[in-house]
């Protein structure tokens, strides 16, 4: 009677399910087991250019006349020595009368120019201590910290001097009669063309020199303020920055005084004296002269030296011509790379970060391109990476790009120059671990798309953006900051129509794309459901396919090549890469169970898979092979009657002979995981029963690998629903392979074993137990009375949440089909 029982008995086939079982840490686990999977891949490589230079040879502004050059010559010649016209270049109307002075002075010579003292000795005192106080609150100082020992200098310049000269702090604190002595001169008149104005204040995280006008504010005083703090200056200017100056314009190149490292100290030491008297920016009347003597020392042509003066240079807040060969001089040296070790010596990159935050495109841009081209070369040492990023860089940049976006179209060119720069900085910020935080709390991804929008025609700025994403949204926060950009796969897609020639751009917004959809269903239905998605995607993939190049001559009908226009120049290589990351967007997006439906029905996008599996080889092509059998495999879990995989399967059963015949086990197990769907079907299992690929099947159980015996499980499943299949899988050992397979892997995998269990009972049941010899029937019956003891199934599993993962499926998929398999053999051994 029981006999008659298991005949009524229907075999099961093997049907791919979701895995429904709470997520726990073994989670990869269960989904690596799950039909619909998400396809991996390698970040695209992105070569290094070996030259330091605005734009490498792959940009396309190579051969543009109009672009900024990366060679110049500078020579002191090029500066514009007083320094002194208005930034915003309006030409001011002369005055219709001259100004008669007193005493004559020569306002451009700064070391003629004297004050002229007050009568009375305690008023200046009194004056000289409140001009101070005012000076030092009037606006902020340099970021350098005070010179050590810059005090007494005259004393170290001049040891023939008095011993006992006062430092800046006396001479600012002390009695003016007790200083000077002999005849006084006026000094020079402050016009209102040193005034400047400045940008608004921004969070940059860099604290700029006070470049604001040089104007005096009289705050009640009346004259007696501006003459004492002109007093101030003077004192400190005769007794200290005078001979500083007197030194630098003295010395003899070569000689022991004229050494560079002695000029540096120089340079310092004058930056340190100004910096303590409140004397940087434009409040130092004098200025002019200090910047023909440093501009003069530019001919020296150190690259140490330079570095000094460019720093002191922009402390003083040069415009115009002459910030901008200082930006160049700065850029210049930044080119070589034996370079780098003297800015990571210097403070001269929180002078760029300065600049970079206050000067403005309209009036600076050309000086801020090369701010930071300078920038972009440095962020390619790895310790200056991570100097740029404790000084806030990426937060610099974000405000570069909010300032940036709204340009006008007369400054549209200058400002795609400048980000074209900063776009490659970002990207060689976003190799360090530590910049990804920043990218995302500064919302840098977000203002990223908006200069794609802005410049969606500029293929260098497109191309490193994409370069950003590509890297970034390898990582889940970044990831999910650029998911949460409005619009964000709308844009992608326009970029991937309209530079769809442009390989390294196209792959990269596939691989970030890819990214975007591995985890995410919700990135799977947005990007499924933007306007001409499809059609986008499987006109690349036209493009790429690369027919004419495959050496192989198709055995099926070709796909209709999608209406678009030329192909583009790329090698077998690229071509391949392109398609790799786009097959695996289409394979992401199918797992969503609205978007996988609609695929499986596309006959556009299954026939160009079927076209790629007909002119690629393994040996040539693997991984994008391996990745279209992934794709197929997705779709066929959608076996609607409209689908196109399932009108086409013994297409695609034939084409999968070469994956399962390859010497790469990737695309064997592929091509298993296929058959596992496909053989659902009566004529696919007849077609692997004729081609013999049940014998290759049942060998695949010895792999030693869970993964391919699960999936040649599946197989073997499907093939032993039809009675007359079972004989010949029997004659291969099928069965004494499921059992050693499932003495081997039980234990350690329970979805295995159940899988393992409902193979044997297809093979045996229904009439077939004969099938088994007695040795195999009583080693089955041994493990299976083993492993149905629940304590002894379990006892080996340490970790608890492991072991909630392997007791649910021990119960859901190993215990009911083991149950059932152990009441067909047990009437058998009694009888025997």
């Amino acid at each position: 009677m029981a006999s008659m029982e298991r005949k009524h008995e229907n075999c099961s086939p093997f049907i791919p399910q979701r895995n429904t079982l709470r997520k726990t840490s073994a989670e990869i686990v269960s989904e690596a087991r799950q039909s619909l999977r998400v396809q991996s891949t390698q970040r695209p490589f992105t070569p290094r250019d070996g030259h330091r230079q605005l734009f490498g040879k792959s940009s396309v502004r190579a051969d543009r006349d109009n672009r900024p050059p990366s060679t110049f010559s500078l020579h002191a010649q090029n500066f514009d020595a007083p320094d002194s016209r208005p930034g915003s270049g309006t030409r001011l109307s002369p005055l219709n009368h001259k100004p008669k002075f007193p005493v004559p002075c020569d306002a451009e010579d700064a070391f003629k120019a004297f004050p002229k003292p007050p009568a009375d000795p305690l008023e200046v005192k009194r004056g000289l201590a409140g001009a101070r106080a005012r000076l030092l609150r009037a606006g902020s100082l340099t970021t350098l910290p005070p010179v050590e020992g810059y005090t007494d200098v005259t004393e170290r310049l001049n040891p023939g001097l008095d011993q006992k000269q006062p430092s800046t702090q006396q001479l600012l604190n002390t009695d003016h009669t007790k200083v000077h002595s002999g005849p006084h001169r006026p000094g020079p008149h402050r016009t209102a063309s040193e005034s400047r104005i400045t940008q608004p204040v921004v969070d940059s995280g860099v604290r700029p020199t006070d470049c604001t006008t040089g104007q005096r504010t009289d705050l009640g005083n009346g004259n007696n303020t501006t003459s004492t703090e002109e007093d101030a200056e003077s004192l400190v200017w005769n007794n200290t920055i005078g001979p500083l100056l007197q030194q630098l314009e003295t010395v003899v190149p070569g000689s022991s005084e004229g050494s560079v490292d002695r000029l540096c100290d120089f340079c310092d030491r004058l930056h340190g004296t100004l910096a303590e008297a409140a004397m940087l920016g434009r409040r130092c009347k004098r200025r002019s002269g200090i910047l023909r003597t440093l501009f003069r020392l530019i001919d020296l042509n150190s690259a140490q030296l330079n570095l000094h003066i460019a720093k002191l240079c922009l402390a003083l807040c040069i415009s115009g011509n002459n910030l901008l060969n200082i930006c160049k001089l700065i850029f210049q040296i930044s080119r070589s790379e034996t370079n780098d070790l003297l800015f990571q010596n210097n403070s001269i990159i929180d002078s760029l970060l300065g600049v970079l935050s206050y000067e403005d495109v309209s009036t600076s841009g050309e000086a801020l391109l090369y701010c930071v081209g300078t920038l972009k070369f440095l962020s390619g040492n790895s310790a200056i990476l991570r100097l740029l990023l404790e000084k806030n860089c990426i937060g610099v940049a974000r405000k570069i790009l909010q300032r940036l976006h709204t340009v006008e179209d007369t400054h549209f060119a200058i400002a795609g120059h400048i980000l074209v720069q900063l776009t490659a900085t970002l990207r060689n910020l976003a190799d360090h671990p530590d910049s990804r935080p920043l990218f995302v709390s500064f919302s840098v991804l977000s203002e990223l798309c908006l200069v794609l929008h802005h410049h969606r025609k500029d293929q260098d700025i497109c191309t490193n953006i994409s370069r950003i994403y590509s890297k970034l949204s390898s990582y889940s926060e970044c990831r999910l900051a650029l998911a949460q950009t409005p619009d964000c796969y709308q844009l992608f897609l326009e970029l991937l129509t309209k530079h769809h020639q442009k390989q390294d751009l196209v792959v990269r917004l596939l691989f970030t794309l890819g990214n975007l959809t591995a985890k995410s269903d919700e990135a799977r239905l947005q990007l499924f459901q933007c306007q001409g998605c499809m059609d986008t995607l499987l006109q690349v993939y036209d493009s790429y396919q690369r027919r004419d190049a495959s050496p192989h001559t198709p055995s099926q009908p070709r796909a209709p090549s999608l209406s678009k226009p030329s192909a583009p120049t790329t090698s077998v290589q690229e071509a391949d890469d392109v398609l790799v990351k786009l097959v695996r967007v289409l394979a992401n997006m199918c797992i969503h169970p609205a978007v996988g439906p609609a695929l499986a029905t596309n006959t556009a996008c299954i026939q160009l898979l079927m076209e790629t599996l007909d002119l690629r080889s393994v040996q040539e092509s693997e991984e994008l092979l391996v990745n279209v059998a992934a794709t197929i495999n997705n779709l066929s879990f959608y076996q609607e009657e409209s689908s196109a995989i399932r009108h086409s399967r013994l297409t695609i059963a034939k084409l999968m002979l070469k994956l399962v015949l390859s010497s790469s086990m990737d695309a064997m197990l592929e091509a298993t995981r296929v058959y596992g769907n496909l053989s659902q079907s009566d004529d696919v299992r007849d077609f692997i029963m004729q081609n013999k690929v049940h014998q290759f099947v049942v060998t695949l159980l010895d792999s030693k690998s869970t993964e391919m015996c699960f999936s040649a499980c599946g197989v073997l499943t499907n093939l032993a629903l039809d009675p007359p299949n079972r004989v010949s899988l029997s004659l291969e050992g099928a069965a004494a392979n499921l059992v050693d397979s499932l003495r081997d892997f039980g234990p350690g995998d329970w979805q295995l074993a159940g899988q393992i269990c409902q193979a044997l009972w297809n093979l045996i049941g229904g009439g077939s137990e004969k099938l088994l010899d007695t040795k195999e029937r009583e080693s089955l019956l041994e493990i299976l009375t083993t492993y149905l003891d629940e304590e002894e199934a379990l006892k080996w599993i340490e970790n608890e949440d492991m072991r909630d993962f392997h007791r649910a499926c021990w119960e859901l998929e190993f215990l009911p089909v083991a149950q059932k398999l152990m009441k067909i053999l047990q009437p058998l051994d009694l009888t025997a």
